[in-house]
Order: C-alpha cells, then structure tokens, then sequence
C-alpha cells in the first residue's frame, strides 16, 4: 500500500509556472504507474499527465500538451508536475494517483484505473 501527499500549489499569475511534487511512503514506489488529474467544482475529475513504472512513457491531455511535463524519482519517492505557461483554466485543485502494476510501460489515463490517491493540492491561476 502507498500512501501519497501533494505540495506545490499555490496562487500564480497567468504566464508564470509551478511544480507540484508527490511524495510516496511505502515500499517499491517503483512499481507503479502514476498520474496527475484535476478537478473543479460541479465538474468531474479530468486527466492532466499520467507516468509509467519505467518512466519513459508519457501521455498528456490535449488541453496541457507542451506546457505541462510529468517526471519521477525513484530514489526520492516523488512524482513531480512541472507547469509552465499556466492560465486561468488550469486553476483546479490537483491530485496525484498511484497504481501498482507489473507493466513497466502501461501509461493509466482514467481515475478508475487508479487506486491510489493524494489529498490534493490547489492550483490558481489569476488572469
């Protein structure tokens, strides 16, 4: 079982950038899928960026394709979200999710196929 908390939200204008980190407790972080997905309220939680084991595989959504670029340390235990040209309708409240999995490669792009989630951290950006 792992355990994940966020850090790195915070109020931002639009243009500027963030890093949101996911700090993972619990043995073999390494062995899992990871994904970041955001949510505001009255909407559905939406997929942002989702990670492989192996960390070499990457899938983004469209609406933060080239802004936005999920990395891993496995010696730290972290997922990171790097934000960079961020604009009002990224503000969201963000979460990171975890899935164990023998597939180093599998890149896991819906919230159900997570089992794993963190409290979640805000993210505003004001215009």
């Amino acid at each position: 079982q792992v355990q994940l908390v966020e850090s790195g939200g915070g109020l931002v204008q639009a243009g500027g950038s963030l890093r949101l980190a996911c700090a993972a407790s619990g043995p073999t972080f390494s062995n899992y899928a990871m994904g970041w997905f955001r949510q505001t309220p009255g909407k559905e939680r939406e997929f942002v960026a989702a990670l492989s084991r192996s960390g070499d595989r990457t899938y983004y959504a469209d609406s933060v394709k080239g802004r936005f670029t999920i990395s891993r340390d496995n010696v730290k235990n972290t997922v990171y979200l790097q934000m960079n040209s961020l604009k009002p309708e990224d503000t969201a409240v963000y979460y990171c999710a975890a899935k164990w999995t023998l597939i180093y490669t599998i890149v896991l792009r819906t919230p159900g196929e997570y089992n794993y989630w963190g409290q979640g951290t805000q993210v505003t950006v004001s215009s």
